[in-house]
């Protein structure tokens, strides 16, 4: 029951009373009964404060319960997370208070909602952004070259292990410095600083960059690159350092290797090409000079075939792509058929030929045309530089403990310096003090090699000393 209602009930009991007593008191005073009718006077007003203490209970109470429904209710709303209406009876007198706060909890669930909408659109957001931040670091972790990426106050947020080996620190130690304090080059500093102040300018560029690593200086591409917001402002800088060390070289080499085919190519083409135009303005006036031109011409052609030959076969295995036959073949037949195809050179400088071959036992598996190649220029490189008088000494083994088959050929001829020593493999590389004791195209050696090791996968070996001769020898795996 309302307040109201009870405020009703207790007035119409109170108004009743009230008449009643009044009746009674005008009856007894026209009686004459003054002293009765005082005593009801304090009897109705007795029950006047006892039907307002009643009153002000029955208040106190409703006012006092529905307080506490209210208070129970938004302490459920508080715990549960939910914001709903504040349930009353209906025409209490608190509806003036109630109606208000329903509409201000109804305005905050509304926003509650929003917020709530908002943060899981965020929350979305911050996952998709951590997962390709994570993406963004793993390719960057695997990325060979060095990577350095800074923030818009140069400072280290993100590097790789490149970057660590290269610039030499420790990314766990040196995240959110500055990068002055980290980087000991003073012209990558510079150049991340100048790439981040005129990112407006440009987001991207290339430098050439030398950096000293251990004592040995390489060359890098830096590829810098600003990192934009979308309000188009510079929020870091991202730094690759890719080494183009080895491509320096390899491109160098290639100029040299053009370099040095022309010339090789050039002496033998002008030395035949001036026969020939002695020929034809008819120097050689006699059959023998006529023969001398037409042996130069000759051997001019047959070096010139020798040197191209030599190029293409080198290209070959250096790409990959040259046919190889592997076969079991027997070392020591092939440099038998090398000594009697080099018996006459040999005895027209008075050359002993000695050899120590072991009987046939084992076997190699190779390309018998490569092999037979490598020992007949090993075997006519060591006739070429041993004086006339000379000996060349040709053997084979075979190495029962370690499963190889060795090549060995000896010659008492002028040697090799010191200094010259680790170059005769080289393309195009001949010593100095030998050029007038025999012509050659310096790839001679250079095929050897390709075909004992990048080939065969054995071991080309050479020992030697100025003036008293040479050892090459080479050693294969047997079968």
């Amino acid at each position: 029951m309302t307040i109201a209602k009870r405020l009703g009930l207790a007035s119409v009991a109170l108004i009743s009373l009230g008449a009643s007593a009044a009746y009674y008191a005008t009856i007894m005073a026209m009686r004459g009964y003054q002293t009765q009718a005082r005593r009801l006077d304090y009897l109705v007003l007795a029950l006047v404060a006892a039907l307002a203490s009643l009153l002000l209970v029955l208040f106190w109470r409703s006012v006092h319960q529905t307080v506490k429904s209210i208070s129970q209710q938004l302490d459920r709303m508080v715990k549960e997370h939910q914001y709903g209406l504040v349930m009353i009876e209906e025409g209490h007198e608190l509806a003036q208070i109630t109606g208000p706060l329903n509409r201000f909890l109804t305005l905050v669930r509304g926003d509650i909602n929003h917020l709530q909408e908002e943060s899981r659109e965020l929350q979305i957001q911050s996952r998709i952004a951590d997962a390709e931040k994570k993406n963004a670091e793993a390719i960057i972790i695997s990325i060979t070259d060095a990577v350095v990426v800074t923030n818009r106050f140069d400072e280290l947020i993100l590097a790789n292990q490149g970057a660590e080996d290269l610039l030499g620190f420790k990314l766990e130690h040196s995240l959110r410095k500055n990068i002055d304090h980290i980087m000991q080059d003073g012209t990558l500093v510079r150049l991340i600083r100048e790439t981040r102040s005129g990112g407006r300018s440009f987001t991207r560029k290339v430098v050439e960059h030398t950096i000293d690593q251990k004592a040995q200086p390489k060359i890098f591409n830096v590829t810098l690159s600003c990192v934009m917001t979308a309000q188009g402002e510079v929020a870091g800088v991202v730094a690759v350092l890719h080494d183009v060390t080895r491509e320096k070289e390899i491109a160098q080499m290639k100029t040299d290797f053009v370099s040095n085919v022309s010339h090789e190519l050039r002496t033998p083409l002008s030395s035949i090409k001036a026969y020939v135009e002695m020929l034809v303005d008819g120097e050689a006036q006699d059959e023998k000079t006529r023969r001398e031109f037409y042996d130069t011409i000759a051997s001019e052609a047959e070096r010139l075939s020798r040197l191209i030959d030599n190029i293409l076969n080198i290209s070959r295995i250096e790409s990959g792509v040259v046919r190889v036959v592997r076969e079991p073949v027997n070392l020591t037949e092939v440099v038998k058929h090398v000594l009697d195809v080099l018996a006459p050179q040999a005895k027209a400088k008075n050359i002993r030929l000695a050899d120590r071959l072991v009987p046939v036992t084992h076997q190699v598996e190779a390309d018998k045309d490569m092999i037979y190649q490598a020992v007949l220029n090993l075997a006519s490189n060591a006739l070429k530089y041993t004086p006339d008088g000379g000996t060349v000494s040709v053997s084979t083994d075979i190495d029962e403990r370690r499963g190889l088959a060795v090549f060995e050929v000896t010659d008492t001829g002028v040697g090799i310096s010191p200094a010259d020593l680790p170059h005769i493999f080289d393309k195009f590389y001949r010593v100095q003090s030998h050029t007038k004791m025999a012509k050659g195209t310096g790839l001679g050696l250079t095929l050897v090699k390709h075909i004992i090791e990048t080939v065969h996968g054995g071991k080309l070996a050479v020992t030697s000393e100025a003036g008293r001769g040479s050892t090459f020898s080479f050693e294969l795996p047997v079968l």
